[in-house]
């Protein structure tokens, strides 16, 4: 419950852990404000910009569903050198950034990205309604934390129900025979979190891979950020998902 109260929270911009440790640094910065003004070069015009809560951070994030996924597909995607790679949806400053980095890349999204980065190249469009003409048109494909919201209107796509099955069929569309797609979606038991996104259960995510992919490989995310690579699909582990209520499972798939 309190997780969820958290979340929320934060969905409306509200953040109680960085509030209490804004005011929890108010004295010291109150203090060491006056000791800095009493000391600056007159030459410097001084001003007020408060950041009261980073001494109580961590210096970095090294954990969580978008480090590991993005380090981790970078990683299998430039041991591969595919001679053409596409994106569908994934985050540009982490995951696009780091392909960019070796090599060219080009994206697929609903909402519109301006980008003069020589590697990155985009295309706009609605996956869940896709034009034919780019059926079977490359061999290497990823789709990193965004199947999970289509169709629920967040990014103005339009209201779909079935927008995950509709994405997900042409994404297995634009892949050439043997393509391999790179895919991670959130895992736990089975819902719609309207109108953030969908949690799937792995029984049900097997069920849509059976007649169309094969799972070369599997790793994920669990509940406390850590990654787990290359684990077993044992009966147990996907009865219960790993253990995982909010966690990423990330797949390599090759199209059959």
């Amino acid at each position: 419950m309190l997780k969820n109260i958290r979340r929320y929270l934060n969905t409306m911009g509200l953040n109680p852990k960085r509030f209490i440790y804004s005011i929890r640094g108010l004295p010291s910065f109150i203090k060491e404000y006056i000791v800095f003004k009493k000391y600056i070069n007159s030459s410097f015009e001084l001003r007020l910009y408060p950041i009261l809560d980073d001494k109580y951070q961590q210096g970095g994030v090294a954990s969580g569903h978008y480090f590991h996924q993005d380090l981790l597909v970078a990683q299998m995607i430039h041991k591969a050198n595919p001679i053409r790679h596409v994106d569908i949806g994934s985050r540009v400053d982490g995951f696009i950034a780091h392909l960019a980095v070796f090599r060219e890349v080009e994206i697929i999204d609903i909402r519109e990205i301006e980008s003069k980065t020589p590697n990155i190249k985009f295309l706009q469009a609605n996956m869940i309604d896709m034009e034919e003409k780019l059926y079977e048109s490359c061999e290497s494909l990823s789709c990193l934390h965004a199947l999970e919201h289509f169709g629920l209107g967040r990014y103005g796509d339009p209201v779909d129900v079935d927008g995950h099955l509709k994405g997900f069929e042409n994404m297995y569309n634009i892949l050439k025979p043997n393509g391999v797609l790179y895919f991670s979606v959130p895992i736990g038991y089975l819902r719609v979190e309207f109108n953030a996104h969908r949690v799937f259960s792995l029984e049900y995510l097997l069920q849509m891979f059976v007649s169309k992919f094969e799972i070369v490989s599997f790793s994920y995310v669990d509940d406390a950020g850590d990654l787990h690579k290359k684990v077993v699909l044992t009966e147990q582990n996907i009865k219960d998902n790993c253990g995982c209520d909010y966690g990423c499972g990330i797949f390599e798939l090759r199209k059959k």
